[in-house]
């Protein structure tokens, strides 16, 4: 039987869209307690980056308390405004070299969707880390892109730059992952917006 990552902090945990209330950073504090993330990504698209800002400001904290990277989606100066530990790039956003120059020697991920080609770029382009997906279905956000499992296989033959999967991620699925290689899953609904389950307890399940 193949081993299971034997990464301790194999979450790489995303935020909900919205974050409504204060509630929300004692959650976050329940769950990185967990010892179980390696990495926070703050994605607000509908937010002011005024209240980004003090959002951010206030996640930093609970990360740094639990050792927890804080990476900002798709904003390099909000990243450097923030002090947060880097930041994540769709293939959309600015691109890498630009960000580098804002960011200097912090991390910077890159969506690869299902494309080697758009991973080899990213590795070239000195990528912190390569994300695929989406491997299921996803409420959180639409999901243009499918990957398969084969992505990962390959993905670990071509380079050592640490993979994150993607996409509709759960307890009844993620192990899947581990055992094809993923470094860190990458999760928010099955957390934030679990209809039986408190985040705390969720993430409980993610052995």
């Amino acid at each position: 039987m193949r081993k299971i990552n034997k990464n301790k902090r194999f979450i790489y945990l995303i935020s909900p869209n919205k974050i409504k209330n204060e509630g929300f950073f004692y959650s976050l504090d329940q769950v990185l307690s967990s010892k179980k993330v390696s990495f926070f990504q703050l994605r607000l698209k509908k937010e002011s980056i005024r209240n980004q800002i003090y959002i951010g400001k206030k996640i930093k904290k609970i990360c740094k308390k639990h050792k927890v990277k804080l990476l900002i989606n798709d904003n390099p100066k909000l990243a450097k405004i923030i002090n947060a530990d880097g930041c994540h790039l769709g293939q959309k956003d600015m691109n890498i070299l630009k960000a580098k120059k804002i960011l200097k020697n912090k991390i910077i991920g890159i969506t690869c969707h299902n494309s080697i080609n758009l991973a080899k770029k990213a590795i070239a382009n000195g990528a912190s880390y390569l994300a695929f997906g989406a491997f299921y279905s996803s409420n959180t956000k639409k999901t243009k892109y499918k990957a398969s499992l084969k992505i990962l296989s390959l993905a670990k033959k071509l380079t050592n730059t640490p993979i994150v999967a993607i996409g509709g991620i759960k307890d009844s699925n993620y192990k899947k992952l581990l055992l094809n290689k993923a470094n860190f899953l990458a999760i928010s609904g099955y957390i934030w917006n679990n209809e039986k389950l408190n985040p705390k307890e969720a993430i409980t399940k993610l052995i």
